[in-house]
């Protein structure tokens, strides 16, 4: 009944019971049962201390099993329905008095309001509509086949009830039983179980006689017999819910009893459902969901131009793309289809087209989720840590019910503020795909050619064996991978579509030809014309869509007469049309080289208006530079501009932030891959990169040293930095400057990204404290903002930039070995910043120079321990290797080893590794143990517990770590 089964976990000492974690509805859900053969009060009554023990948490409790019906007028209970105790009472606890009376002192017991709440609420909806006890049951009968037999209705066993004062005849069944005193009782429609709301009786004894039945359910007004729940309900409030397996009567036997039981199992699926989930678990599942989500998750989607009508159409009659689809071949195939081509044949569009088709079919159990990878876009988009994430988030939100696998807490732990890591992303996705049951999902993952192969050749091995697993699990999963022809990567079993050898790829090219190419003279010649450009073509549509704008102008123009002789000279290669594309003309070459500078090394890809003034802003050298006028520079001004300054080879996306980009990849690849740039502008040398990184820092100069203040009411000291005025300073500044923002973030980088280019006079030159102040301006947290004091080598420790940090240390060395004294928000010395942020080239290099790896901050702790408190596990280890001291300790005796049992597994496994030791004891009594079961993290304390820690260290008030504030309790804080 489970919509998922967890993984075991460990118990306290001393429970013997044995439990069955899993998930239901939105809840967490753990099971246990009486031990084999054990039954009554008494025992339920330990079960379920132990359990509270182990699950202190529980909120909701739920006695299940089966009961003996009471059969009467007000009841017309039959065998599989469904009983809910809204009470119980103990039927055999009292007085005997004189003359062989009973008088029962055991006061009734009402179940939980919560949960009669949750009854009423499913009373009132059942009004309207039938219980789903029966679809839930045939939903797991259908699921486990191999139940069918023993928990489906037993047909074969008849439903009789006899009168209460006939007693059975002796024998394993009712076979030689009278039928006479059987009662008559009118047939029921169909056999799905009612469900009927009462009192229960619960007792040590069995009731197994019709009169005694009667009598006691006469004085009880019992409606069921059973005999656990007296034993739970004062030190475990629950609702007790039983499926009728006999009549509590002499003709009672086992044969309906499993159908019984998972009627009762049923129900309670379906009371679970409605009961609205935890509200701590379902805002700290949102949370996590919020990690998944990032800002350009749907951007390349998006831009990517729609299939031209009527082309693409001949994907979904494919014979192989209809294999794929076929869930009988899933086993031939394991669910993968590769589409294959060369740069420019149309990929992309084909795979936004068959994702919209396969959206057209979605319904609660079928969904689909898709990556399309974006070489131009953020680091994000190029990279599976953006594929796993999307691909995670888009599954959960499909299907909230496999959310619960953002529960494991061994995988995502209590507080955890930052999205997991990729490794972590793979195993939520494997469990939750693994989880969809007779669900299924279709995945579309784009251009793999444009993230990087050691990436996305683990990535195919990745979905390889998820898609094995998947089909072994009789999940229908299937991943649609486009790609340039890879020559070393392919699946094992998967099917595969060349794009330029389908024939209905051919036909769109002939569509698009024949409905965008303007009349070039008679119909006979303009058809040659086309035969012409599909010949040369071959196959590639981002040519074709090219060379049609190419002779569309000359037609326009007149020049009819030269279209054949333009078209000769057009190159068939695509590279080479680029380049023909950029020398058609000398004109505004400036212009070009820094349009394409912009667009190869911008750090993020640049929004059109601050593309605009970015290229200006490396035109105007005299300080001309206006600030924004958008009556005068309207978008579609800048839209030309996008197109003007690069020939037609770089575009705005039609995304919901838009930003400049080429037309296609491939350009990118000719400009860089094939040397394009250094043949168009040999002046740039070998180290064009360099050379443009230097070209945009100058860029960037120029917008942060212009004067703005007339524009810009940057006052001393600044609004804080999260205030309305600070919110409202930052929009001026980017309406008047709308490349100031980029300029501020980014100058360094490109300037450091520029090595060997005079970078020693570009530091000297440097305008610091303006770049502080807008720095600071533009900076939303107001403990992120540098002070005045800040100087250069602690804001490039700061921002990891090594080739800078160099020049900055020879230059500044004196000052800079004497006294490490820049700070902001908090002093903290430059080796110290950036190892706890995780700058491994600059701690290497300040180490290096000379910086004191045992310096410590105004919090008295080592970079050692500053790294490990934030989980830096490369800095950790580059930091021992370097000579830090593993046992360090503050000024309250934690070493570097409390701060990473915060929640830092793998940082906890390298310092134990090298000789940190495990149980060590601050001047507050805490050690490593103690500290990672505080915080709830239960892979630290596995980790710990493996590496020698003990788990009976006693604190200064005589208790133990599992004592003041055990791992459990806070493991299942959230059921």
């Amino acid at each position: 009944m489970l919509d998922r089964q967890h993984r075991d976990l460990f118990k306290i000492a001393n429970d013997p019971n044995e439990y069955v974690l899993g998930n239901i509805g939105g809840h967490n859900v753990v099971m246990a049962c009486l031990p084999s053969g054990q039954h009554g009060t008494n025992n339920a009554a330990i079960v379920a201390s132990n359990m509270r023990s182990s699950f202190p948490s529980i909120r909701v409790g739920l006695m299940v099993g089966i009961g003996g019906g009471v059969p009467g007028d007000g009841f017309d209970i039959r065998l599989g329905d469904v009983v809910v105790g809204t009470s119980v009472i103990q039927h055999d606890l009292g007085k005997m008095l004189p003359g062989g009376r009973v008088q029962r002192t055991a006061p009734p017991r009402v179940a939980p309001h919560n949960l009669l709440n949750v009854v009423s609420k499913l009373r009132a909806l059942h009004e309207s509509m039938p219980s789903k006890v029966s679809s839930i049951l045939q939903e797991m009968l259908h699921r486990n086949s191999e139940l069918s037999q023993e928990y489906a209705y037993p047909t074969h066993y008849e439903d009789r009830l006899f009168n209460a004062t006939y007693d059975h005849v002796n024998s394993a069944d009712c076979k030689h039983c009278d039928p006479s005193k059987v009662q008559p009782r009118l047939r029921r429609q169909n056999n799905h179980p009612s469900i009927h709301y009462g009192s229960v009786a619960s007792g040590n004894q069995v009731v197994k006689d019709g009169r005694t039945r009667d009598k006691l359910a006469q004085e009880l007004g019992a409606i069921c017999f059973e005999m656990e729940a007296a034993g739970l309900v004062d030190q475990f409030p629950c609702m007790t819910v039983r499926g009728i397996c006999d009549y509590a009567d002499s003709h009672k036997n086992d044969q309906w009893q499993r159908y019984a039981a998972a009627t009762a199992a049923a129900y309670t699926k379906e009371l679970l459902s409605t009961m609205a989930p935890n509200k701590k678990l379902q805002d700290r599942r949102a949370g996590l969901l919020e990690l998944l989500r990032f800002e350009q998750l749907d951007s390349r989607h998006t831009s990517i131009k729609a299939a031209y009508r009527k082309t693409c159409e001949w994907l979904p009659k494919h014979e192989a793309y209809r294999d794929w689809l076929d869930p009988s071949k899933i086993s031939q195939h394991h669910g993968f289809l590769w589409i294959s081509g060369k740069p420019g044949a149309g990929k992309s569009t084909l795979m936004k087209f068959a994702l919209s088709e396969t959206k057209k079919s979605v319904t609660a159990d079928k969904a689909t989720a898709s990556f399309f990878f974006h070489a131009r876009g953020d680091e994000l988009e190029k990279t599976v840590f953006g594929l796993y994430r999307s691909l995670l988030l888009q599954l959960l939100e499909s299907f909230p019910g496999l959310q619960n696998v953002l529960d494991d807490l061994s995988l995502i732990p209590l507080g955890q503020t930052e999205c997991p890591a990729v490794e972590i992303l793979k195993m939520l996705f494997r469990k939750a795909i693994l989880s969809l049951n007779q669900s299924s999902l279709t995945c579309f993952i784009d251009a793999l050619d444009e993230c990087s192969e050691g990436q996305v050749e683990d990535m195919v091995r990745y979905f390889e064996d998820l898609g094995e697993d998947a089909d072994e699990y009789h999940i229908e999963l299937r991943i649609c991978f486009s790609s340039r022809h890879y020559p070393h990567i392919h699946v094992n079993n998967g099917l595969k579509l060349t794009v330029e050898d389908q024939l209905g790829h051919k036909e769109d090219l002939e569509r698009y030809v024949r409905n965008y190419l303007e009349r070039v003279g008679s119909e006979t010649y303009t058809k040659k014309i086309q035969d012409q450009i599909l010949e040369k073509a071959d196959g590639v549509f981002v040519w074709v869509v090219l060379v049609l704008d190419i002779l569309n102008k000359e037609s326009r123009d007149g020049r009819l007469f030269t279209i054949e002789k333009r078209l000769r000279q057009i190159p068939g290669k695509l590279s080479e049309l680029f380049k023909d594309i950029l020398l058609r003309d000398n004109n505004n070459m400036d212009d070009l080289l820094l349009c394409i500078q912009w667009i190869l090394f911008a750090k993020r890809p640049l929004r059109p208006k601050e593309f605009y003034f970015a290229v200006l802003s490396g035109l105007q050298d005299d300080g001309s530079l206006v600030p924004h006028d958008p009556e005068q520079f309207t978008d579609d001004v800048m839209e030309r501009f996008v197109v003007s300054s690069s020939k037609g080879l770089a575009e705005t996306t039609k995304t919901k932030v838009e930003t400049v980009q080429f037309i296609h990849e491939s350009v990118r690849d000719f400009l860089v891959k094939d040397r394009g740039l250094q043949e168009l502008w040999p002046t740039l040398g070998e180290d064009f990169q360099g050379f443009s990184h230097h070209k945009l820092y100058q860029c960037c100069l120029s917008q942060i040293t212009l004067d703005m203040s007339n524009e810009i009411p940057v006052t001393k000291p600044l609004p804080k930095a999260n205030s309305d005025r600070g919110q409202r300073l930052r929009e001026t500044a980017s309406e008047k400057f709308p490349f100031l923002d980029y300029a501020t973030g980014y100058a360094l980088y490109h300037a450091n990204a520029a090595p060997g280019i005079l970078q020693d006079d570009l530091l000297g030159r440097f305008p610091l404290s303006t770049w502080v102040r807008f720095s600071n301006m533009y900076e939303k947290h107001h403990i992120r903002r540098y002070t005045p004091a800040a100087g250069m080598t602690y804001i490039l420790a700061d921002r990891n930039y090594a080739n800078l940090l160099t020049v900055s240390i020879q230059r500044y060395q004196d000052a800079f070995m004497l006294r490490e004294s820049e700070r902001y928000g908090f002093p903290l010395t430059p080796l110290s910043y950036a190892a706890k942020h995780g700058r491994e080239s600059a701690v290497c290099f300040l180490i290096e120079k000379g910086a004191i790896i045992e310096a410590k901050d105004s919090n008295d702790q080592t970079p050692l321990s500053c790294a490990a408190g934030y989980g830096r596990e490369s800095v950790v280890r580059l930091l021992i290797d370097k000579g830090a001291v593993v046992e360090s300790g503050d000024n309250i005796g934690r070493t570097p080893l409390y701060p990473a049992a915060r929640g830092h597994e793998t940082v906890v496994k390298a310092l134990c590794v090298n000789g940190a030791s495990i149980n060590t004891e601050d001047k507050r009594g805490d050690t490593p143990l103690s500290m990672a079961a505080k915080n709830g993290r239960f892979a630290v304390v596995k980790t710990l517990i493996e590496y020698g820690a003990s788990m009976g260290y006693i604190n200064k008030c005589g208790l133990t770590v599992f004592q003041t504030k055990t791992i459990i309790p806070l493991l299942f804080s959230l059921w």
